[in-house]
């Protein structure tokens, strides 16, 4: 153990030169890392076995020993102990990835043929709706949200999100619009009620489109939104408009061609597509172990370099590309705050290791967006370069004219 510990510890001092770490490791040695700025934090090891776990895959097992009672935080909480570890992630050596085996190997876990994609959705989604309750705005948006002003509400900042996301759409009424990945069904109602559009959702989580069709029947709008447990492979189409948010990251790279392909399918020769997903900074990549284990299976935040490719490939221009930065990370902060304010409700839905594990999902989750370059991407495609105006005047126009209190077609 000795030689672990040792690893430990370098590993530790050549990474954490930020903050304010004070690391009680198991038999009694104590270690000082950081510059002693910020927050002072106390950590505690509690055996030798999770000290040679953390050495061995620190990518798995921190965040292990967190849920599992292996680190113990003596002072501070968990998000500022996170936050430490994403203002130190510049310091941290970058192995060059393994072989090739090891790709493949990734790749096959991202496979998500229809059985496993019901699966891995069933893992997260279908724990359940009261507890995204507790943390998501009123409309249960789980996606990045749009801060058009710095002094928005998260509830202010998701329904700003979903009027950007229609301007860009330029829809019309009587459209008719797919959402693959609806949710809970708040941008599809959405849709339906600012700009008339008809609109199917589709989803393969049970408890999201239950919840959705019961939201649906009491705003009144079962005729013109419709939801149902449909894989987005099998929807015959055609439609006006698409759009899919939050749901790219769960496709998986073997299926991006047949993803943009169905896109091609579905579209009318007039159509206009929206894509929002998550994008990683610095090109192909592999899932963070943890996050692939306890968090979302199957996924994979893709780079830009990975995507276009496909999109290309389908035949399909690419006619807007927009990237927000930090406003997942704003996004998130706001659900870990009430993540935090409701955990003990939580933790008697669920239980305490829960608690633990989503602490810790939701704090990394911020700090790859605070700390290392993620982003969200929206790109908009169409299948006639000629088909949306050549300035993007009319987003602007568009988003005004949602955004005025009186402004509601059905």
């Amino acid at each position: 153990m000795w030689g672990e510990r040792m690893s430990l510890q370098s590993f530790l001092q050549n990474t954490v030169r930020e903050g304010d770490l004070t690391l009680r490791l198991p038999g009694g040695r104590t270690l000082r890392l950081g510059d002693g700025s910020g927050p002072p934090l106390v950590a505690r090891i509690t055996s030798p076995m999770w000290a040679a776990r953390i050495a061995a895959k620190p990518g798995l097992g921190v965040g292990e020993a967190y849920m599992d009672g292996g680190l113990v935080l003596e002072q501070g909480d968990v998000a500022d102990f996170i936050n430490l570890i994403g203002a130190n992630a510049k310091y941290k050596a970058h192995k060059k990835r393994g072989p090739l085996k090891r790709w493949l190997r990734d790749r096959r876990r991202e496979a998500n043929h229809r059985r496993a994609a019901r699966r891995n959705v069933a893992r997260h989604y279908d724990l359940s709706n009261e507890l995204y309750r507790r943390f998501l705005d009123e409309d249960m948006q789980y996606s990045c949200a749009y801060f058009a002003r710095p002094d928005m509400t998260l509830e202010e900042a998701q329904l700003a999100k979903k009027r950007h996301i229609a301007a860009k759409l330029a829809l019309e009424p009587g459209m008719k619009v797919l959402d693959i990945g609806c949710g809970w069904g708040g941008m599809a109602m959405t849709l339906a009620e600012e700009t008339g559009a008809e609109v199917d959702g589709i989803t393969l989580s049970t408890e999201q489109l239950a919840l959705a069709q019961e939201r649906a029947q009491a705003r009144g709008l079962s005729n013109r939104v419709r939801f149902s447990l449909t894989d987005y492979r099998d929807v015959p189409g055609p439609y006006d408009r698409i759009v899919s948010v939050g749901m790219f990251e769960h496709v998986g790279r073997p299926n991006y061609q047949a993803y943009f392909d169905g896109i091609a399918r579905l579209l009318t020769d007039d159509g206009v597509a929206l894509i929002h997903s998550i994008g990683r900074p610095e090109g192909p990549n592999v899932t963070n172990a943890w996050v692939a284990k306890y968090i979302f299976p199957g996924g994979y935040i893709p780079a830009l370099s990975e995507v276009l490719p496909a999109i290309e490939r389908a035949g399909l221009y690419v006619t807007d590309i927009e990237i927000l930065r930090l406003h997942y990370a704003e996004t998130l902060k706001a659900w870990r705050e009430r993540f935090a304010a409701n955990r003990a409700e939580v933790a008697q839905m669920m239980d305490e290791r829960f608690c633990r594990m989503w602490e810790f999902y939701l704090g990394i989750s911020e700090m790859a967006f605070r700390h290392r370059g993620h982003f969200v991407f929206q790109v908009q495609l169409a299948k006639r370069s000629g088909t949306l105006p050549i300035t993007r005047d009319y987003m602007g126009e568009a988003e005004a004219k949602l955004s005025r209190p009186d402004r509601r077609v059905a």
